[in-house]
């Protein structure tokens, strides 16, 4: 019989359960004491059966409350898999439901929200608004279940329900993470930008580990997304927990204390104020690794350039005719092109040398421990580093040049074309980069002497350029 109750289950066919409790009218009684995983409504509530579901719920039900060997209820079953009409059908018997956790410390609205169910979520939070309060077994909201599983509709209709619990919005989990730290760490640039209009989030919480939204950003993998995510967190006033030390202790600088008096003082005015940030707080960090990265792979090419130089190196050692002098000598490991072009060959060794030294001593200033981490120390390395790699464009052209054929007509006009094209290019690529710094400066130096009015700064940009003036 109960065999033949799960097939009438798996098919949802009324028929057969009315011929199944005509032959056993304790057919369904039997299936609340037995000790099978799933009752029948756990079967027709996961299929979508809404006639079986009704018509098990107008004979029998207490089986609305049954939980399998999972902990999940017929509930928890319909509302993963979405099916709104069972959801209601269940909720009239019993609403209280809604807040029944599985063995995963999971409730229906939690599973819902991880699927994105909208439909369902709207029907349980409308029948039991306080299932959203309920926390799963790590101390996490619905909320930090729809941000952990990127589902973004299911998170904007779930706040604009909670528009009125910022203690909810702002629930820490086990680990002491908020919705922001975990939108910021999985770099979810949309779920970020709704969390912040939503103005109901504190933006500088501090985890479990004593990190705020920006340090995780900070410390996380470098990705395209950061500098977006970056500028979103601090036009929301989002700090470093370094600089809210800065702010809070007794020893914070005056400077930052103006910062601070300036940002409370526009924050109580009746504008609302727009913060500009020149840049973020660990751009010196960002910049020599860059430089070190670089500096890295035009050494490594222009090594391997010195020690193979175009046309290679000569193999043998060869005694020429001293009545001829078209007729050279040569000596095993020496350059070939330094036998037959010892001009180009100088030129080229010239500017491959420039590139090597001038990489590795921009490696040797980065690795030597000194302290160079002023802005205007990265400036200068940027500079040797514009050399090197100008350097090492002009020794691609020279090599280039030697190993093409020069009794041919057309593959030497080629050429002069293709350089000609990229050398002018390659020029206003560097007269472009010159002009934008040489404005920056410019500006920098306006703002300093008082020509142009300061823009309105964070504290961390604050402290960047007095370590600057310091110099």
């Amino acid at each position: 019989m109960e065999k033949r109750l799960s097939e009438a289950a798996l098919k949802g066919s009324v028929d057969s359960l009315l011929e199944l409790l005509q032959e056993d009218p304790l057919i369904l009684d039997r299936a609340i004491v037995s000790c099978i995983s799933e009752s029948p409504l756990h079967i027709a509530s996961m299929l979508g059966h809404v006639d079986f579901v009704r018509e098990i719920l107008s004979r029998k039900p207490e089986l609305a409350t049954e939980l399998d060997s999972q902990g999940c209820s017929p509930l928890h079953l319909a509302s993963v898999k979405g099916h709104l009409k069972i959801v209601k059908e269940l909720l009239l018997v019993d609403p209280e439901m809604c807040v029944v956790r599985n063995i995963d410390g999971r409730t229906a609205l939690h599973v819902a929200a991880i699927k994105g169910r909208l439909e369902v979520l709207t029907e349980l939070i409308r029948v039991n608004p306080e299932s959203t309060r309920v926390l799963t077994d790590r101390g996490e909201t619905v909320l930090h279940l729809c941000v952990k599983h990127n589902k973004l509709e299911a998170l904007k209709l779930l706040i604009e329900s909670m528009k009125n619990e910022k203690e909810l919005v702002n629930w820490k989990d086990c680990d002491g993470n908020t919705i922001l730290h975990i939108a910021v760490a999985k770099k979810q640039i949309q779920t970020l930008k709704l969390l912040l209009s939503t103005n109901m989030m504190e933006v500088n919480t501090l985890n479990a580990n004593g990190s705020t939204a920006l340090d995780i950003l900070t410390h996380s993998p470098r990705d395209l997304r950061d500098m977006e995510i970056g500028d979103s967190l601090q036009a929301a006033g989002a700090l470093s927990v370094k600089d809210l030390h800065l702010i809070t202790n007794d020893w914070v600088p005056s400077t930052v204390h103006q910062i601070t008096r300036r940002l409370t003082s526009q924050k109580s005015g009746s504008k609302k104020p727009v913060l500009k940030h020149k840049h973020s707080t660990d751009w010196l960090g960002r910049k020599r690794s860059a430089l070190m990265v670089v500096a890295s792979l035009i050494a490594t090419v222009a090594f391997q350039a010195g020690l193979t130089p175009p046309g290679g190196i000569w193999q043998d050692s060869y005694e020429g005719d001293p009545n001829n002098p078209g007729d050279r000598s040569h000596t095993v490991g020496q350059s070939v092109m330094a036998s037959s072009e010892p001009k180009d060959y100088g030129v080229f060794m010239i500017f491959n040398t420039i590139a090597f030294l001038a990489s590795l001593s921009i490696i040797l200033l980065l690795v030597s421990g000194l302290p160079l981490k002023r802005r205007r120390w990265t400036w200068i390395q940027m500079v040797i580093m514009w050399i090197a790699i100008t350097a090492q464009v002009v020794t691609y052209f020279l090599a280039l040049r030697h190993m093409s054929p020069k009794d041919d007509n057309r593959v030497q006009g080629m050429l002069r074309e293709v350089t000609e094209i990229s050398v002018l290019t390659w020029l206003v690529l560097v007269a472009t980069v010159f002009i934008g710094n040489a404005v920056r400066m410019n500006l920098w130096i306006l703002r300093k002497y008082g020509y142009i009015k300061e823009k309105e700064i964070t504290p961390s940009a604050a402290i960047d350029d007095d370590e600057e003036d310091e110099l």
